[in-house]
């Protein structure tokens, strides 16, 4: 039996139990998060993310440094670190957690959140549409968001994306899993879809398809040296029409997947995405406390400017 059945197994709680806990271990928590509630214009202030009704911190927990097959630089940290990150970051009031079915974070999330109020945190996780030899893609969506959910010991996945698309037809391409997605909205179980983008045409048509809730995207002050799809105008002429559309544009990559890491490198891309207003919110694959810290306080910096 792998690692990841183990830990399923071994943290099985039903839904009247789930809500037992959380007067009793969650409000360890939720009580040291709330003397340290979230000012305005900061990292871990409550933001609406554009029309989808969704409200969580501006600052996301990404969980997937490195990620592939099912593994990543955070799962691979080993459980009891993996939670002691994840409730550093609660505690420091990031409450929106970044996740996908490629980074084999689910079930580490589960462990990490356990006792925790489901009212204090927001998932976004992503279903890689593709058959790969770790996975076997059912080509459409209910069948990975009802195993999602049960990974992750939720009802309602708040953001469900279709994950990494690579060019300008993936609509067509993936239209069944589009329209399973829009019948897991239908049901509750999901409050809103959308793409994460790889490629400057998938990514134009995301900003545009009114099907698309919300659009994950590579976006920084450098280009394409620093994992974008394209220059930072371009780029940034697109999340600009998308925002104005109502959708969501969430950024990643904010710091050029590990290229922008001296400190005023990693500054003059804060300053410049959130300057131009080109997001609703980040995700940073922050790998320790320390790092949770130092980016909260970047992300404070440059939005307040």
């Amino acid at each position: 039996m792998d690692k990841q059945t183990l830990l399923l197994q071994g943290n099985k709680i039903n839904r009247r139990g789930f809500a037992a806990a959380l007067a009793g271990a969650g409000a360890l928590v939720t009580g040291a998060r709330d003397a340290r509630a979230a000012g305005k214009n900061s990292a871990t202030e409550i933001v609406t993310l554009g029309k989808t009704g969704v409200k969580t911190s501006r600052l996301a927990q990404g969980t997937g440094w490195t990620g592939g097959g099912r593994s990543s630089a955070h799962t691979r940290l080993g459980v009891k670190e993996f939670t002691k990150l994840v409730r550093h970051s609660l505690d420091s009031g990031v409450r929106f957690m970044d996740t996908a079915d490629l980074y084999g974070a689910h079930p580490y999330l589960r462990t990490a959140l356990d006792g925790v109020s489901r009212d204090n945190y927001n998932f976004l996780s992503k279903l890689w549409p593709r058959t790969e030899y770790w996975n076997h893609a059912s080509g459409g969506a209910t069948e990975e968001v009802n195993r999602f959910r049960k990974e992750l010991n939720t009802d309602v996945i708040e953001i469900c994306l279709i994950h990494c698309m690579l060019n300008s037809h993936w609509t067509d391409e993936y239209k069944r899993i589009r329209d399973e997605l829009n019948e897991e909205k239908s049901k509750g179980t999901v409050k809103a879809v959308g793409v994460s983008c790889h490629d400057f045409g998938a990514l134009e048509v995301a900003c545009n398809d009114p099907w698309t809730d919300v659009v994950l995207a590579r976006i920084n002050n450098v280009g394409k040296s620093a994992s974008m799809d394209g220059t930072p105008e371009e780029v940034g002429a697109l999340l600009k029409t998308a925002r104005s559309k109502g959708k969501a544009v969430i950024g990643m990559k904010i710091f050029g997947n590990g290229k922008l890491t001296k400190p005023d490198q990693m500054d003059a891309s804060l300053a410049y995405v959130f300057g131009n207003k080109l997001v609703d919110a980040i995700t940073v694959g922050m790998m320790s406390p320390e790092q949770v810290d130092d980016t909260i306080a970047r992300v404070n910096k440059a939005v307040k400017a």
